[in-house]
């Protein structure tokens, strides 16, 4: 999908999270839900040098907690275990009790230092977790029948209705570097970040401040570019785990092929951020929005989610109305300096505001595009030489009937 000719970033088709060498993943039901499978894990053979992005919710739960705790001791990380369907939010002392416990029984099973386990749950806030249950689990993450990366990917998700996984492979000092990804995430998706849990591997080995560097930067481009419905979580985390397998010379912001590694990790970062927004809870639609001629990258930015966040919007492109009108609106409510006599909005390629001022176009045609199932939406403000793009999903019937029951 995004083969780069000039950089040599080859996505690989069947790619995911376990592509780079040396990572394994598995899941099991463990009876949080029903029936789907609810406890899943990443292992890397050796410690991996480790870097994180999470949530700005001011609740904060107890895994992401204790995994930034966890990954300053001397950042690295080596198991990541997730449960879906209670998300140990707001559970006071007893979950962080629980997530310290869920912690070492994996050190242990896994034969591990503790600090190099990752601890994340996603799902209800406030309920605390079946520790009889996740105890269980942990004893059957060696089995063989547990073991594969369709299994972690589908134990992470929630009220998602498909799995996301990407890979691309590139070359960097004679080494074929690959780095993959998996994520969750269909709701309560807004910057920063979303109801989002998305795990990148990589088998280079990098330089662990670079890593955090890096995806502090790619984060701000990619995962913090998308919205579903405007709320943010508690328990939002991107982790970034490089454990060195390919022994290439060590990757850092002073080696001359590290931009070509950041594009390739922004790239995998990307399809992930877009696997999510098309998966936005009863959504039937992709919506990009580009925002170019900017005066500066946070402006571009800001637009750009202004306009992706707006549920006016959402609504019109869900019933195919090309009401340009919403994404005006949008741009002059982003808070960001812009000249509405430069303004101007196109619809794929059909044109409809230019500097300012209303153009003619076949409203037929207008609906027709809006129809299609990825919308592209470009915004050129015409005032600097920056650019960004922002992703999101339409607003439907559906979202309000999943999130009216999503307890029950």
């Amino acid at each position: 999908m995004f083969t780069s000719s000039k950089t040599n970033i080859q996505l690989i088709k069947t790619g995911h999270v376990t592509s780079p060498i040396g990572f394994t993943a598995g899941g099991v039901h463990c009876g949080i839900r029903k029936s789907k499978l609810d406890f899943g894990w990443l292992h890397s053979n050796v410690p991996a040098h480790a870097a994180g992005v999470y949530t700005t919710n001011t609740f904060q739960a107890a895994p992401l907690k204790l995994t930034k705790k966890s990954i300053a001791v001397d950042q690295k990380l080596q198991t990541i275990v997730v449960n879906s369907g209670i998300a140990n939010s707001c559970t006071g002392d007893q979950g962080m009790t629980d997530a310290l416990k869920t912690q070492e029984l994996v050190a242990k099973q896994m034969g591990i230092k503790e600090h190099l386990v990752s601890v994340a749950s996603t799902g209800v806030i406030g309920v605390t977790l079946p520790m009889d249950k996740i105890g269980s689990a942990i004893t059957t993450m060696d089995i063989a029948d547990n073991q594969s990366v369709e299994r972690f990917e589908n134990a992470i998700l929630t009220t998602d209705t498909k799995t996301k996984h990407t890979a691309v492979k590139v070359d960097i000092d004679g080494k074929s570097i690959t780095i993959g990804g998996a994520a969750k995430g269909s709701g309560m998706i807004q910057p920063n970040m979303a109801t989002m849990l998305a795990y990148l591997t990589t088998d280079a080995n990098v330089e662990p401040n670079s890593l955090q560097n890096a995806l502090r930067t790619i984060t701000n481009q990619t995962f913090n570019m998308i919205t579903v419905d405007g709320d943010t979580s508690t328990n939002d985390t991107v982790l970034l785990l490089a454990n060195g397998q390919q022994n290439n010379n060590e990757l850092s912001e002073n080696h001359p092929q590290w931009s070509l590694f950041v594009e390739a990790l922004q790239k995998v970062s990307e399809e992930l951020s877009k696997q999510i927004a098309r998966d936005g809870e009863g959504a039937t639609k992709l919506i990009e929005v580009t925002v170019s001629g900017a005066p500066s990258s946070q402006a571009a930015r800001q637009v750009g989610k202004a306009v992706i966040s707006s549920n006016l919007v959402k609504a019109a492109v869900y019933g195919a109305d090309p009401n340009w009108g919403r994404i005006i609106c949008a741009v002059g409510y982003s808070d960001q300096p812009v000249d509405p006599d430069k303004v101007s909005v196109s619809l794929g390629t059909i044109s409809v505001v230019k500097n300012g001022l209303p153009v003619d176009f076949d409203e037929e045609e207008g609906t027709n595009y809006l129809s299609n199932e990825h919308v592209n939406i470009h915004i050129d403000l015409q005032d600097g030489d920056s650019e960004a793009t922002a992703w999101g999903c339409d607003l439907t019937y559906d979202y309000v009937k999943i999130n009216a029951s999503y307890r029950t």
